[in-house]
């Protein structure tokens, strides 16, 4: 008997640098699995895969790169992608989705969140992760119950870093608040800390790349802070994400915790959820990041429209309305909040945690949505 042609699914990720490679790993690793299992087991069907046909994922590094997603969205389309999905980085998947917009492809994005992932409405993709607007105001929100309205921001150029350079100011001049930015490339972290005594400010957001210099101006305000009472106290923030991953722990040690970022999982695991979390745990060979519940989840969904609405191309895109699927977060439903809203969204959840200061291979919970 003549085995079924698999499914392909082309899947988008940074896996070399200079893109973030623990989140590309932990991304990789969750879509493996949810894939591994669907092949396996066909989830809710008796037979394997999808319609007994296997899944297959077709990996692409895209290294941060947006050309480099650009020309695999081309060569994952000429090999018969039935769908694309994956990527972290905004910047990249902006280019990714235009481009699968463009040739019919369907795309799941599973983690870039800035709001404008396509210029104009599109009707073949989809995002799991929130928008950033919606999680930086979150982050501001709990800035500002903190009692943190001047805020400073060491940033760098890029069009995800001015968004949220912007989503801040916004949400907090009507408060009273102010944002001051320092330019990450053109200060040393030491003089950045000079700077930031100066002006005065309660908290310091790190809109930058990890490891550097992310890693550099932690250490640089809190050995400031030792000497110079002005910085006693100072928040510093990563509202990306930067202390989620294992890698932040390990360069920072003591001084990995309480710095409150932004991360996508629900106050408390679904019964999926704390499954999937002991398979990843055991995948990956340490604690999963909320990237690869996104990656799983990505492929979950994936699967689902295959099995129920089709498995060509216009079939999955159709399907994201109609979409109702059971994944290790909650339940995934896809909306246009608004006619003009770039792509179909998933409202998932939001919570603003950090790394225990006493002990930082612990999370706390800071906020949710």
């Amino acid at each position: 008997m003549s085995t079924p042609a698999p499914l392909r699914i082309g899947v988008l990720a940074p896996l070399s640098r200079p893109g973030w490679t623990e989140a590309g790993r932990h991304l990789l690793a969750g879509l493996e699995l949810a894939a591994d299992e669907i092949t396996a087991t066909g989830g809710i069907t008796a037979a394997g895969g999808v319609g007994g046909r296997p899944l297959e994922l077709l990996v692409r590094d895209t290294a941060a790169d947006p050309r480099r997603a650009e020309a695999a969205v081309d060569e994952l389309a000429a090999l018969g992608a039935v769908a694309l999905a994956g990527e972290y980085h905004s910047v990249v998947a902006r280019a990714a989705a235009a481009r699968a917009e463009a040739l019919g492809v369907p795309y799941l994005c599973s983690s870039a969140v800035i709001d404008a992932l396509t210029d104009e409405p599109a009707e073949r993709v989809a995002r799991l992760a929130p928008v950033q607007s919606q999680g930086w105001r979150l982050y501001a929100e709990f800035l500002l119950a903190e009692g943190h309205t001047r805020l400073a921001v060491a940033t760098e150029p890029g069009a995800y870093w001015a968004a949220g350079t912007r989503i801040l100011r916004e949400h907090l001049a009507p408060r009273g608040g102010t944002v001051t930015e320092f330019d990450a490339r053109a200060l040393e972290p030491a003089a950045l800390a000079d700077a930031l005594a100066a002006e005065g400010a309660t908290a310091l957001l790190l809109l930058t790349g990890f490891p550097g210099p992310a890693v550099e101006l932690v250490r640089a305000v809190r050995g400031a802070a030792r000497r110079d009472p002005r910085l006693a106290g100072v928040l510093i923030g990563a509202p990306a994400g930067q202390p989620e991953f294992a890698e932040w722990a390990e360069l920072l040690g003591e001084e990995a915790g309480g710095v409150p970022f932004l991360r996508y999982l629900p106050a408390r695991p679904t019964p999926l959820g704390a499954r999937v979390e002991a398979a990843l745990r055991a995948r990956l060979g340490a604690a999963p990041s909320f990237v690869a519940f996104e990656g799983y989840d990505t492929v979950t969904v994936l699967a689902d429209a295959l099995r129920v609405h089709g498995t060509d191309r216009a079939a999955v895109a159709g399907a994201w309305p109609r979409v109702v699927v059971e994944g290790t977060r909650g339940e995934i439903r896809f909306t246009r909040p608004s006619p003009s809203a770039p792509v179909w969204q998933w409202a998932g959840p939001v919570q603003v945690a950090d790394r225990d200061p006493a002990d930082p291979t612990r999370f706390r919970t800071l906020r949710v949505r």
